[in-house]
């Protein structure tokens, strides 16, 4: 790694962000990451998108697939964070004991978030060890009375309100 990459690294910790459990399927097989490497992009169309890793389950799935869904987290599931970051051991099932629903597509989101999105992918562009994916909006669900978690310096914050 060059030394812009880690000064870049260093700088992008100071990006306050929301948190978000990105999950996909393909062929019966689910899985879900962490990602804060999310952003809305059109209004219209509605499109988001997301990074991630080229090393991934998550990644391999959304690539095979092309759909994903994001589930925004809110201000006291850091614990959520953590498993779907792979920082809890869970025997490869990071759903395991936790509700979970679909909107359109068959990609699995966590009830208890804030807010959820399901996407179809329209583009995506690799990277040496990423990929961004840009997703078409297909339904989304929300519950406004709730605040978001936030990340910044490897650190969780609450708003404070």
């Amino acid at each position: 790694m060059t030394l812009i990459a880690e000064e870049l690294r260093e700088v992008m910790r100071l990006w306050a962000s929301g948190v978000t459990v990105v999950t996909s399927c393909f062929q019966g097989i689910q899985h879900g990451m962490t990602v804060n490497s999310f952003n809305s992009i059109s209004l219209v169309p509605a499109l988001v998108t997301i990074t991630l890793a080229n090393s991934t389950r998550t990644k391999y799935l959304v690539s095979k697939s092309s759909v994903f869904a994001l589930t925004i987290l809110e201000e006291n599931q850091h614990e959520l964070s953590e498993l779907f970051a792979g920082k809890v051991h869970t025997f490869d099932d990071r759903f395991s004991g936790l509700e979970i629903f679909t909107l359109l597509s068959d990609c699995p989101l966590l009830k208890e978030g804030i807010a959820h999105l399901d996407c179809r992918v329209v583009h995506q562009y690799g990277m040496p060890s990423s990929t961004l994916f840009i997703g078409e909006v297909l339904a989304a669900k929300y519950n406004s009375k709730k605040w978001p978690l936030l990340y910044m310096k490897k650190n969780y914050f609450m708003v404070k309100r």
